[in-house]
């Protein structure tokens, strides 16, 4: 197994986006889809490979070739896949979309029976590159169900809470039974975390709190230096022990929000990799996402470094 360890690692949900080449309308009325490279996880290692990181991911595809075009895909937009393990029986998940700007989306997926990003064990779970990764980004969807949840249980027993830890709360309804047993990963999962990203409705599922400032409290008192509470609209506020930064969001014509997020994301690790102050690492990542929400696709679309600086001077926020 290999040693070698990177910048950002990630480790989720991997798949195909096939999205309408039709805005306004209902899947039923779509003619035509693109289909583009996808998944949390993915967008993020993607992400930070724009930024010229070195970046990896632990997940798996289905023996098909949907997942041949995933493997090659992150290969081509420089992600290592050297942890992309192939499920011989289940499909590659494939996610599709409808678009009606500037902020409905609603999304489909199709994981079923299983998605094989959830079916990464622990034997999977390479100790030393989790152990000595600059960044290890991981999603609450990796504990809706087994075995990821003991993967992610015994990668977060090698990293031991090193500085980085990232927990994005990426709460989505449709991969629990029940809300409560969101509620109670989402405990499991800070306890090994250093750095919380979520908006209202996830901060909700994992302190209980919406109100903004209450809820990154809540997320530092459960132990993490950073919390980070996405506002939509309102924009995001970031807090530590002793800093509070609130930015209010980029102004773009938003084509499909989707990707927004994970731009974000990918866009704090760049930060906390070159050592950047709070509210530089926030004004660049609210960018990032900017960016992204603008175009319709989510991998393919993920900035550079002078994109996003292209953005903020444009912005008068340079």
């Amino acid at each position: 197994m290999t040693t070698q360890s990177f910048d950002v690692l990630c480790i989720g949900r991997v798949g195909v986006d096939l999205y309408p080449m039709q805005t306004g309308v209902g899947l039923e009325e779509v003619k035509t889809f693109g289909k583009f490279l996808g998944g949390s996880a993915g967008n993020v290692a993607v992400a930070a490979a724009r930024y010229g990181h070195s970046a990896a991911i632990i997940s798996r595809t289905g023996d098909d070739p949907f997942g041949r075009f995933v493997a090659q895909a992150l290969a081509d937009l420089g992600v290592a896949t050297t942890f992309l393990g192939i499920d011989p029986w289940l499909p590659t998940p494939v996610t599709f979309c409808e678009i009606f700007p500037p902020d409905h989306f609603p999304l489909y997926f199709y994981r079923y029976p299983q998605a094989p990003d959830l079916r990464v064990g622990p034997e999977q779970i390479p100790p030393l590159a989790v152990a000595d990764s600059r960044v290890f980004w991981t999603t609450l969807t990796g504990l809706s169900a087994e075995p990821s949840r003991s993967a992610h249980a015994t990668a977060w027993g090698e990293r031991g809470r090193k500085a980085h830890t990232v927990l994005d709360l990426d709460y989505r309804p449709m991969f629990w039974v029940h809300e409560s047993d969101a509620t109670r990963a989402a405990g499991e999962a800070l306890a090994c975390s250093t750095v919380a990203i979520g908006n209202l409705d996830e901060c909700r599922i994992a302190v209980g709190e919406t109100q903004p400032d209450r809820a990154a409290h809540a997320l530092l008192d459960r132990g993490v230096d950073l919390a980070i509470v996405k506002q939509g609209p309102r924009g995001v506020l970031a807090m530590t022990a002793d800093e509070r930064v609130e930015c209010p969001p980029v102004p773009v014509e938003v084509v499909n929000g989707l990707g927004a997020g994970d731009a974000f994301g990918g866009a704090v690790c760049h930060g906390l990799l070159n050592g950047w102050g709070l509210r530089e690492t926030i004004e660049f990542a609210s960018a990032a996402g900017a960016h992204v929400a603008a175009r319709l696709e989510c991998a393919t679309a993920m900035p550079d470094e002078p994109e996003v600086r292209a953005l903020l001077h444009q912005a008068g926020r340079a």
